[in-house]
């Protein structure tokens, strides 16, 4: 077995200032999604669009203010509802943690819907190019979870090699799930979107595409994560992520489907 090396989550001491190799990630995932954004606008039909790295940037700002917002807003109605609904003013209480991945593709959508309307593009040529983009960053929040020693996995057999001892989850075998989600949603979604978003010809295949894979892979990878404390496995033995990933799943295989028979009609 591995034991967690326990690393100390803040990287930087400056007097009373304190910076969290957390809010390290967020801002390499930022500066991936420029880098990526501007390689993207190579592909068609951004480059005859003329799109430039200001657009890149612009949609990034959209893009933090959907994640932050619906993130947090996602987090208190799927998973403390009554809580938050008896406190309601801890909602804004975010460095007390507490985000969800859902909530925040929900904040994007919303966002990037707003964008598009103020910009006059077409939404889904918007979230074709911003769907490849997105993975690594995806990848980054799950090595700051792996860095925090939290979101660990399901207790794991001891022979597993790569079992690893979160001491903040008891003396067990566990697997490392941030690390299956880092490599599953984070490096090989990205490389499935990458090679399939130049080759894709009708509008909204690539952002379908998306939806499926990372519901597909997010809820193979909930079966080796320990489900929230607070809420344990819900209906059918399905933790709230799988729940989640479910209209992820359906909506990404229908709109892909809808897109593909538009196309040929």
């Amino acid at each position: 077995m591995l034991v967690y090396p326990g690393f100390d989550p803040v990287a930087i001491r400056l007097g009373p200032l304190a910076v969290h190799w957390y809010g390290i990630t967020y801002l390499v995932a930022f500066a991936l999604f420029i880098a990526l954004g501007r390689l993207r606008l190579r592909h068609e039909p951004y480059a005859s669009l003329s799109w430039n790295k200001a657009v890149v940037e612009d949609i990034l700002f959209y893009g933090v203010a959907g994640v932050i917002l619906g993130g947090r807003l996602g987090y208190c109605l799927f998973y403390k509802p009554a809580y938050y609904l008896s406190n309601p003013l801890e909602v804004f209480a975010i460095w007390q943690g507490g985000m969800s991945f859902h909530g925040g593709m929900l904040g994007v959508i919303a966002a990037m819907v707003l964008f598009a309307y103020r910009r006059g593009i077409p939404f889904w040529v918007l979230a074709d190019f911003v769907a490849p983009c997105v993975p690594t960053g995806l990848a980054s929040g799950r090595v700051g979870n792996f860095i925090n020693g939290e979101l660990w996995g399901r207790v794991a057999d001891a022979s597993l090699p790569w079992a690893m001892v979160f001491p903040a989850a008891g003396n067990v075998p566990r697997h490392p799930s941030q690390i299956y989600q880092f490599l599953l949603e984070g490096l090989l979604l990205f490389v499935v979107l990458w090679w399939y978003a130049p080759r894709a010809k009708d509008p909204g295949k690539v952002a379908a595409a998306f939806l499926l894979g990372y519901g597909v892979m997010r809820f193979v990878a909930e079966f080796f994560r320990e489900p929230d404390a607070f809420l344990g496995l819900l209906s059918l033995g399905m933790s709230m992520g799988q729940w989640l990933c479910v209209p992820m799943i359906v909506g990404g295989a229908v709109l892909w489907l809808w897109h593909d028979r538009r196309a040929r009609a």
